[in-house]
């Protein structure tokens, strides 16, 4: 079943009209949001997440609904290790807090643009190539084995940054939220740019995980792109609100490497039934391989998130605030 085009096309053009109008809001009046601010914003983008649910529910199809939510589920859960690396480049790049509203919104739409295209070139890769399957199940294992490892730490002066010193000049310090200034009549780029660039990319990065994933939850091209759009759209206002909570997430990468691990054996199973390369089976479908149904897959998506959450929770709050000092 197809999604109805007028559906598709009214659906992205409200959601760019409202990405547009909260990038406008955050141009025209930088500042650091409140708690209360940021909660409130992010129960609404929650709420639009649920609300495009249900109207896929009533007016198209039960199935898309289901796999649009685990998708959303599976997309808002992997960009919360994008936050741990947002708050790690801010404060390497020393952003004053009144503009990382303004780096986050033009960062999470660079991504967006950037996904939209890796995720039109994966539906091709799907659609004409069902072996691709094998390839990304392969991958999502081999990154559920990276989310238990230690984190390393990332690093904004990496090559890309260090060859675009030496393309263009860019002044040492900021001119306000400006992407340009001028020194000794020159002009120069601000450090701006950089974050800008740093924010999109690693952005892009993640995408490598996030997109082969939710590809493993649904094949329509559709439902990836709007998971992906609502679970940035709320990622900004995530940032100020969650802070140093993220940090007692202590176990939210045995969740992550839970999910991935699933989803990576389903894409296999998946490659299975529709199998084609000649030395697995002579070539023919695999019809022992189980189906797992996509029920299956958002209640494994949402338990692994709730457990990881909980257990981490309960960890960090039986460990003292302080060190005793001595006296």
């Amino acid at each position: 079943m197809e999604l109805p085009l007028w559906f598709e096309v009214g659906s992205l053009v409200v959601l760019g009209l409202i990405l547009f109008a909260d990038l406008l809001l955050v141009v025209k009046r930088p500042h650091e949001p409140s708690m209360k601010e940021a909660g409130s914003w992010v129960g609404f983008y929650v709420g639009l997440a649920l609300v495009f649910a249900v109207l896929l529910w009533l007016l198209v199809d039960q199935h898309f609904a289901t796999e649009f939510v685990a998708g959303w589920l599976t997309e808002y859960s992997l960009s919360l290790d994008n936050l741990f690396v947002f708050i790690l480049i801010m404060s390497q790049m020393k952003v004053p807090r009144r503009y990382q509203q303004q780096v986050l919104m033009v960062g999470i739409v660079i991504a967006l643009l950037l996904r939209a295209v890796f995720i039109l070139l994966g539906a091709q890769l799907i659609e004409n190539f069902s072996w691709v399957f094998y390839i990304f199940g392969a991958w999502l294992l081999y990154v559920a084995i990276g989310q238990l490892r230690s984190e390393e730490e990332a690093s904004t002066d990496n090559f890309m940054i260090r060859a675009l010193r030496k393309v263009v000049p860019i002044s040492s310090t900021y001119d306000e939220n400006r992407l340009t200034t001028v020194i000794d009549s020159r002009r120069h780029f601000t450090p701006m740019v950089i974050v800008f660039f740093t924010i999109g990319t690693t952005d892009l990065l993640f995408a490598l995980d996030s997109i082969p994933a939710i590809f493993g939850l649904t094949q329509s091209a559709f439902i990836v792109f709007t998971a992906n759009i609502f679970a940035l759209m709320g990622l900004r206002q995530l940032y100020f609100l969650l802070g140093g909570l993220l940090q007692r997430l202590i176990y939210l990468n045995y969740g992550l490497a839970a999910i991935l691990s699933f989803i990576g054996i389903k894409l296999i199973f998946e490659a299975l039934h529709s199998n084609e390369l000649p030395f697995i089976n002579g070539g023919h479908p695999v019809e022992w391989a189980p189906e797992v149904p996509i029920w299956l897959s958002l209640t494994v998506i949402a338990g692994c998130l709730l457990v990881a959450t909980v257990a981490s929770l309960w960890k960090t709050s039986k460990k003292p605030t302080s060190e005793p000092q001595d006296s």
